[in-house]
């Protein structure tokens, strides 16, 4: 069931990025263009996106749980580290230089343009690397005893 309603709210969000045109690179890049042929509509979709998870925030405060079972994922930390501004300045370069962030690409990839190819290709090298990174960041940060213990837990993470 999990994976139906996973797949239906893919095909929604999908659906609304093509529908809205935030899967054309270059309507992406009128609205990075301000001091050129600025298109606003780009903010009208962020709008609206902030709108919907302001609304299912609200719903999951007052929720006991979710619906599919399990718990909410809310984040508790709300401090910038050099990680998420470094996370953020890098994803917005390169969503900057092409035009598409995560969503779009995917949703571009039943076109075939090949530089979307690309990107998602060399999206998924830099996920693999971040990943591999930060495990070797965590084996260091985390003694010796604890890890052969099990008692090593990665940031964040409560008992």
């Amino acid at each position: 069931m999990r994976t139906a309603v996973s797949l239906l709210c893919g095909g929604v969000f999908g659906a609304g990025l093509a529908l809205a045109g935030m899967t054309n690179p270059a309507k992406v890049l009128a609205f990075l263009d301000v001091l050129g042929g600025w298109d606003p509509s780009l903010a009208f979709a962020m709008g609206g996106a902030v709108a919907v998870s302001a609304a299912g925030y609200a719903v999951a405060g007052r929720a006991g749980g979710p619906w599919l079972g399990g718990r909410f994922a809310i984040p508790s930390r709300r401090d910038l580290d050099a990680s998420l501004l470094g996370g953020a300045a890098i994803f917005g370069i390169g969503w900057g230089l092409v035009g598409l962030c995560p969503g779009p690409a995917l949703v571009n990839l039943s076109r075939g343009p090949f530089e979307t190819l690309v990107f998602v290709a060399s999206m998924l090298v830099g996920i693999l690397l971040y990943r591999l990174a930060a495990r070797d960041g965590e084996r260091a940060a985390v003694p010796a005893e604890s890890a052969v213990r099990g008692l090593g837990r990665t940031r964040g993470e409560t008992r």
